[in-house]
């Protein structure tokens, strides 16, 4: 019954110390630390871990961990020289690429912003141009009307003049015809004057 209890123990702390891999820890505390084959100073060297250094939790004890590196290598460390706390240069460099990042987006933005507005402004300036290609269609159409209007009454001005010329021709001719007329009527009676004034004499 005891060893069946020793059994579910052994069961439970491995079961923990599983679900401790999962964890992400850090050095903290000094410049560097040993990495060991074992836990015990008398164990062989594998690695020396800088401050910050991000290791996963394999297995957690009081005096000794085992953890494993980001290019999986594993071994033991002292437990004392780790924390869970993210290193301050860690928050700092995140918080830099951030602001990077953000002042990256900021400069697209404004960018964008730009182009948007000489879009605007050339949206602007091609509706200015309709407006006034417009507005000169319509000015034109009116000008046209007049031209047309104009060129109208100058046809029925020259019908007019050519009909007076046509009467002030038949006009001339008849004033023509009649002086002609009664120089003709005076020639024959100034002739006819002269006959009877000879036969009177004679």
């Amino acid at each position: 019954m005891i060893r069946s209890i020793q059994m579910i123990f052994v069961l439970c702390m491995w079961g923990w110390a599983s679900v401790a891999a999962a964890q992400d820890v850090y050095v903290s505390g000094v410049t560097k630390i040993t990495m060991r084959t074992g836990p015990g100073v008398e164990h062989k060297i594998v690695a020396m871990l800088e401050t910050g250094t991000r290791l996963e939790m394999v297995e957690n004890k009081p005096d000794w961990s085992m953890v494993r590196t980001d290019n999986q290598k594993q071994g033991w460390v002292l437990t004392r020289f780790l924390t869970e706390d993210r290193p301050l240069s860690f928050q700092v460099e995140e918080l830099q690429k951030e602001n990077e990042r953000l002042a990256s987006a900021l400069e697209q933005i404004e960018k964008q912003n730009q182009s948007l507005a000489e879009k605007n402004a050339a949206l602007a300036d091609i509706e200015q141009k309709y407006q006034d290609l417009k507005q000169a269609s319509a000015d034109y159409l009116k000008l046209d009307e007049k031209y047309r209007a104009l060129v109208q009454l100058s046809e029925e001005q020259e019908q007019q003049i050519s009909t007076l010329k046509e009467n002030l021709n038949n006009e001339a001719m008849l004033w023509f015809l009649s002086g002609a007329g009664v120089f003709i009527v005076g020639l024959i009676l100034g002739l006819s004057t002269r006959k009877k004034k000879k036969s009177s004499l004679l």
